[in-house]
């Protein structure tokens, strides 16, 4: 029987990390913060998926507004650094996406959960979002989004569009 997973609400501040990113170097949350550069934080379950391709590309093509907004758009999977970085290359992402191999991040932010699928359960990931002002307060949170228009509802929420 595994633990619940931590649920984080609006108002709460983001858990602080040091993560790896596709290139090999480590990012921190509290250094982007610093910079004054919000964050928004996704999770999704795999590169290279339908749904995670349609989630990607919407962040990619939502990338200059919400860049311009002083947002930095982080993606988050247990992916390995190749892997990420063929899925950047296909489909011209303009941001950073973190390796998270053994869930350390997912766990932090409660986004690997207990699932069901035809009647088996197993442990897998909730695609989820965080935004985090620069204060590192999470100002909005999203879990079990689905791909598909989530990015356009997070762009409305922000006051962007």
């Amino acid at each position: 029987m595994s633990t619940p997973a931590v649920t984080l609400e609006v108002g709460q501040k983001a858990p602080d990390f040091e993560a790896e990113i596709t290139d090999g170097t480590k990012i921190k949350l509290s250094d982007i913060l610093s910079s004054n550069e919000k964050v928004i934080l996704y999770f999704y379950p795999k590169d290279s998926t339908p749904g995670c391709t349609v989630q990607a590309c919407d962040f990619r093509d939502n990338f200059s507004k919400l860049q311009d907004a002083g947002y930095k758009v982080i993606g988050v999977s247990k992916d390995s650094s190749s892997s990420h970085q063929k899925f950047i290359d296909k489909n011209e992402l303009p941001f950073d996406l973190i390796v998270d191999s053994d869930t350390t991040l997912h766990q932090m932010y409660g986004v690997w959960r207990e699932k069901m699928n035809y009647g088996k359960t197993y442990m897998g990931v909730s695609r989820s979002t965080f935004v985090i002002d620069i204060n590192g307060d999470l100002i909005s949170v999203a879990y079990n989004v689905r791909a598909g228009g989530h990015v356009d509802r997070l762009v409305k929420e922000l006051g962007l569009e």
